[in-house]
C-alpha cells in the first residue's frame, strides 16, 4: 500500500510534465490519503491499548507484591492459627506489671500476680470497658504451658526428622562406596603392577587369581621388576617383513630381495629412480629360477611370488611384469599388473603383451579390493597354475589372467620386472621392501565364479585386424572418415566385398576384418610399417557364439565365411 500512496501535491509537482489526471484518478488518490489516515489512527489506538495494557498488568505485579511482603512480616512461628491468633491477641493487651509490649514472648514474663493488678485495673473502668475485658481471652498459665510444650514437640520432630534424612544420606554414601570399591581395587592393583611393585598381590575377586611373584637370582637376590608393558609382545608385523601366517619358509622358497639383511632400511629397499628415461632405466629385475610349467600345472613346484611394498597415498600408479627370458626388450610380457589410483575411479589393470602391443586389459575397480594407496605396508602375492595368473592382495582374491601365451614347456627361469616408468616415460611411485620366490598351495578357493577375469580366455581372430595409435576421434562426421580412410588402406585385402571396418567412437583404435587368414597374416606384414597392426582378440563366450553360430549354418546347409564380432 506504501508503493502506491502519495499527496496529490507531490504528484503533481514530480509529473506535471505529463497528462492532466482524470476525475477518476484524483478520487482514487483521495481515497488513498484517506486510507492512510486511518492506517495511522488505528497503530495508535493498537500501541494506547498495548501501553494500557502494561500499565494494568504493572499494578496487578505491584499489588501482589505488596500483598506478599505484607503476609511475610505478619507470620510468626509455626503454630495453627488459632495458636497466632491468641499471641496477637496477647501483644496488643497492656502490661502493668513490669513487661514490655515489644518483647517477643511477653506471655513468659506474667504471673499471677500481674493478672490480678490487671484485673484490678479492668474494674475500675467503665461499664463498656469491662464488657469488652470480659469478652478478651486472657490466657492463663496452664495454655502458657501448652503452648511451650507443642512447640517443643514440633522441635523435636523436625530434629528428628534432620537426622533421618542424614542417616539415609550415610547410607546411600556407604552404598555407593561399596560398589564403586571393586573399581578403585583393580585400579590400584593396576597401578601397583605397572609400577613394578615387588611384593606379590593375589586377587580372588576378580576372576582368575592373578599373581605377581618376585623374581629372584641364582644367590637369592632380588632381580630389579620391570612393569608389564615393558615385557609385551607385539603381534603386529613390521611394515617390511611378511607375516608369518602367509608360511613364506626358507624351507619352501627363498628371498630374492633384498640380497643383504644386513645395513640400514633405507638401503635395502627399492623405490623407482629420479628422472629415468625408459621403463627399463635402472629398473629392479629379478630372476624367478626353476620354473616348471607342468609341475606349476599340478600344484607343485615354484610358483607363488610375494611382494611386500608400499604406495604414498599421493602415488598414481605402479606396476609389476612378468615375462619370459627372451622378452625382446619386453616387448612381450606374461602378466602386467598395475594399480591406477586416479584413472577412472581408480583401477587395476592386469594385461599382457605380445610383439610390443597389449591385449585385451582386464580393469579391476580398486573400490572392490583392499586399500593399496596411502598404506603403511601391502602384500601382493601371484601364483601361477595350469589355468592362469592368480592375483591376490593382502590375501584377497582380486583377480585372474587366463593364460594367452603358452608357458615354456619345459623348466625355465622367467623374469620379474618392477619398471622405472610407464610407457609414457612417466615416473611410477612404490616402494618395495621383499621379494619372495618359491611353492605355496593354491590360495584360490574352489568357487571362482565371482573373481574377475575367470572363464574369460581370449582367442585370436582368424581375420580380424586391431589397429591402434590412431588419434581420438568424436564426432560421427570424424568416424565416416576414419572408416573411409581404412576401407582405401585395406581394400585389397578385403576380396570381392571389400574389408569391413569398425571404428567405435571416443578411441585411438579400430577393427578391420579382412577376406581370409592369408590375407591378415598378409596385411600385417606389409601394412604393420604404416599403422600398428596385431591380431584381434575375442572372448571366450563370444568364440562360443561364434562355433554355435556356425554349426546352425551347418546344419541348415548355409556355409558361413565371416562372422559377427565386435
Amino acid at each position: 500500500k506504501t508503493s502506491y500512496t502519495m499527496s496529490t501535491n507531490s504528484f503533481h509537482s514530480r509529473f506535471k510534465h505529463l497528462l492532466p489526471i482524470t476525475a477518476e484518478e484524483q478520487e482514487l488518490l483521495d481515497l488513498y490519503s484517506t486510507l492512510r489516515q486511518f492506517e495511522k489512527q488505528s497503530a495508535l489506538a493498537k500501541a494506547e491499548a498495548a501501553k494500557a495494557k502494561l500499565d494494568a498488568a504493572n499494578q496487578e505485579f505491584q499489588r501482589e507484591k505488596s500483598i506478599d511482603t505484607t503476609s511475610s512480616t505478619t507470620r510468626i512461628g509455626a503454630g495453627d492459627h488459632d495458636t497466632r491468633a491468641s499471641v496477637k491477641d496477647e501483644l496488643r493487651m497492656p502490661v502493668t506489671t513490669g513487661s514490655s509490649t515489644h518483647e517477643k514472648h511477653p506471655r513468659k514474663r506474667n504471673t499471677k500476680g500481674s493478672n490480678d493488678g490487671r484485673n484490678e485495673d479492668f474494674d475500675d473502668d467503665d461499664d463498656s470497658s469491662s464488657d469488652n475485658d470480659d469478652d478478651r481471652h486472657v490466657p492463663s498459665a496452664d495454655d502458657l504451658t501448652d503452648t511451650d510444650d507443642e512447640e517443643k514437640e514440633a522441635s523435636r520432630r523436625n530434629e528428628a526428622k534432620i537426622a533421618q534424612l542424614r542417616k539415609e544420606r550415610d547410607l546411600a554414601i556407604q552404598r555407593r562406596d561399596e560398589e564403586e570399591a571393586p573399581v578403585r581395587a583393580e585400579e590400584e592393583l593396576r597401578k601397583k603392577l605397572l609400577e613394578g611393585d615387588g611384593d606379590a598381590v593375589d586377587i580372588t575377586d576378580f576372576g582368575p587369581s592373578l599373581k605377581k611373584k618376585r623374581l629372584e637370582s641364582e644367590n637369592g637376590k632380588e632381580r630389579k621388576q620391570t612393569s608389564l608393558i615393558s615385557n609385551m609382545s607385539y603381534a603386529s608385523t613390521p611394515p617390511h617383513e611378511f607375516s608369518k601366517s602367509l608360511s613364506l619358509t626358507k624351507i619352501a622358497g627363498k628371498q630374492l630381495f633384498p640380497t643383504s639383511t644386513v645395513g640400514k632400511l633405507e638401503d635395502m629397499v627399492w623405490s623407482p629412480p629420479e628422472n629415468p628415461t625408459s621403463p627399463e632405466d635402472r629398473c629392479l629385475e629379478l630372476e624367478l629360477d626353476g620354473f616348471d610349467a607342468a609341475k606349476a600345472a599340478m600344484g607343485g613346484g615354484n610358483n607363488t611370488v610375494a611382494i611386500k611394498f608400499s604406495a604414498p597415498s599421493e602415488s598414481s600408479r605402479f606396476s609389476i611384469n612378468i615375462a619370459d627370458p627372451d622378452n625382446d626388450n619386453y616387448d612381450s610380457v606374461l602378466f602386467h599388473f598395475n594399480p591406477r589410483q586416479f584413472e577412472k575411479g581408480g583401477q587395476v589393470v592386469i594385461n599382457d603383451k605380445q610383439s610390443g602391443m597389449w591385449g585385451q586389459g582386464l580393469n579391476v575397480p580398486l573400490s572392490t579390493l583392499p586399500l593399496m594407496f596411502g598404506e603403511a605396508s601391502c602384500t601382493l602375492i601371484i601364483q601361477m597354475n595350469g589355468d592362469g595368473f592368480d592375483a591376490f592382495v593382502n590375501g584377497y582374491h582380486c583377480a585372474r589372467l587366463e593364460h594367452r601365451t603358452p608357458l615354456p614347456p619345459k623348466a625355465k627361469s622367467l623374469v620379474l620386472q618392477f619398471p622405472s616408468t610407464d610407457d609414457y616415460v612417466k615416473r611410477e611411485s612404490w616402494t618395495v621392501y621383499k621379494v619372495w620366490w618359491g611353492y605355496k598351495p593354491s590360495m584360490a578357493s574352489k568357487d571362482l565364479s565371482h573373481i574377475p577375469g575367470y572363464n574369460s580366455h581370449n582367442f585370436v581372430h582368424e581375420k580380424k585386424l586391431f589397429v591402434s595409435g590412431l588419434t581420438k576421434i568424436y564426432a560421427q562426421s570424424e568416424i565416416d572418415l576414419r572408416r573411409a580412410e581404412l576401407e582405401r588402406a585395406f581394400y585389397k585385402y578385403g576380396g570381392k566385398q571389400g574389408v569391413t571396418v569398425i571404428c567405435p567412437p571416443n578411441s585411438t583404435f579400430a577393427f578391420v576384418e579382412v577376406e581370409t587368414e592369408k590375407t591378415a597374416d598378409l596385411a600385417l606384414r606389409e601394412m604393420s610399417t604404416k599403422y600398428r597392426l596385431n591380431r584381434a582378440r575375442r572372448s571366450r563366450h563370444e568364440a562360443l557364439l561364434e562355433q554355435r553360430a556356425v554349426a546352425e549354418a551347418e546344419a541348415k546347409g548355409v556355409k558361413n565365411e565371416t562372422s559377427e564380432w565386435d
